[in-house]
């Protein structure tokens, strides 16, 4: 997703929910001083990712089930490992595995967060309006970061496009050449999952920003020659993703049917 592609979205996002964009720019500005001489470059993350099978790991109410199923497999073992925010700590304690990539905007359990971090995982942190606080707080404890935005990229800091941490973390594999992908506990219904956030302050604003979500996954899903995979136990469909068992993601991979 190029800024042109994004920048539709991110009025509509805007105007939805009342973002003011001066304080998004606001909060680049202060994770680009943050990350300055520490930042990691987009290639350290594709030589990690580029041309292997990803999985994607969202923070709803199936991540539990989703990470048990997964585990009768050898997903574990073939593929790379991208989480999103909070489903870091469904991956580390019941799965007892680091992801390769942490997508946040540091809203989830921050000592996961920071453990997997010290593990080995790189860590892609947005900035936005609404997590000024925890950037200043958090970043200085992390490395190998890379730093992104969802206005015009500043600095060292990129702009993918996306919204959530979820579909944010979708569009990077695909920009890392993550291939194929499949993504697991993403639920996108109105029931927050047990990893989520620790606060959420007002449940009909994330029943917004799932909403998005799912609309800008079904976006992507049209626009990409990469094949998705929905491997999540229950939760909303996804036009234009197909929901498979993670039995059949695991043999699209060892058969190459990509």
């Amino acid at each position: 997703m190029d800024q042109i592609q994004w920048q539709p979205w991110y009025r509509k996002i805007i105007n939805s929910l009342g973002y003011d964009p001066s304080e998004d720019r606001r909060a680049a500005l202060i994770l680009n001083q943050l990350l300055k001489g520490r930042q990691i470059s987009l290639n350290n993350l594709k030589l990690r990712i580029k041309d292997q099978p990803t999985l994607i790991f969202g923070a709803g109410p199936s991540l539990e089930a989703d990470i048990k199923r997964i585990a009768k497999t050898r997903l574990f073992d073939i593929c790379r490992m991208i989480t999103a925010d909070g489903a870091t700590t469904g991956l580390l304690k019941i799965a007892r595995k680091t992801p390769d990539i942490i997508v946040t905007d540091l809203d989830g359990r921050f000592e996961d967060l920071r453990d997997a971090n010290n593990k080995g995982a790189f860590m892609v942190v947005h900035a936005h309006g609404d997590n000024i606080k925890q950037l200043n707080r958090y970043v200085k404890y992390l490395k190998d970061i890379l730093g992104t935005t969802q206005v015009e990229p500043i600095g060292e800091l990129h702009n993918f496009g996306g919204f959530t941490d979820g579909d944010r973390a979708v569009i990077l594999a695909e920009v890392l050449n993550g291939t194929p992908l499949a993504f697991a506990g993403m639920d996108l219904g109105k029931v927050a999952g047990n990893f989520s956030k620790e606060h959420i302050f007002s449940p009909d604003v994330k029943k917004v920003k799932l909403r998005f979500c799912k609309d800008i996954l079904e976006w992507q899903a049209t626009n990409t020659t990469v094949k998705i995979f929905n491997l999540t136990g229950s939760g909303e469909n996804i036009k234009g993703i197909e929901r498979i068992t993670p039995e059949k993601f695991e043999n699209i991979i060892l058969s190459g049917s990509r």
